[in-house]
């Protein structure tokens, strides 16, 4: 995630400026490799915790259902032809590959930030989750709800890096 557009959802710039944070991007790619996190969905769960808005696990199963047919098909192949691409097969030279690469790249990212403004837009449409007493509070328990809809276990270093730079970006710590 590195760019941001003039008409961008505040959930795309939420996800931005989270992203850039920190260990961050580490602990995200971290919980995506270890726990198949959807990083976007986590973004989502974290902006709305940001809102004091807190999720069950059966609400974030909704969400998943809405949004994994798009990531399934778009953003997921998109990163398996950009990680192959990291060495490329000898046929074609490494710098005009690179070059390829980094287009594979620039698609990925806008299919996520098509991804991004398709659940802003959900959460336009529908009142989401229900309030909670403080972001930090919303905040810990939408990454357990998520963890529990998964029935997986999340790295706990990858989880106190999100929620620690989620605090210092709401708290201005």
């Amino acid at each position: 995630m590195t760019e941001t557009e003039p008409k961008s959802s505040p959930f795309w710039r939420f996800s931005l400026k989270f992203y850039r944070q920190g260990g961050v991007a580490d602990a995200c790619i971290a919980l995506q490799e270890q726990s198949g996190v959807d990083v976007n969905l986590l973004l989502y769960l974290l902006w709305h915790a940001g809102q004091s808005r807190t999720f069950a696990p059966a609400e974030v199963a909704v969400l998943e259902s809405r949004i994994g047919p798009w990531r399934d098909a778009t953003v997921i192949p998109l990163r398996a032809v950009r990680r192959a691409l990291k060495v490329p097969p000898a046929l074609v030279a490494g710098p005009a590959a690179e070059v390829f690469r980094n287009k594979i790249k620039a698609v990925e990212l806008e299919a996520e930030r098509l991804q991004q403004e398709a659940m802003y837009a959900l959460a336009q449409a529908e009142p989401l989750g229900r309030e909670a007493a403080s972001s930090d509070v919303a905040a810990r328990a939408n990454v357990t709800a998520y963890q529990t809809m998964l029935g997986a276990t999340f790295s706990a270093p990858a989880v106190a890096t999100v929620l620690a730079a989620f605090i210092t970006m709401h708290t201005g710590e």
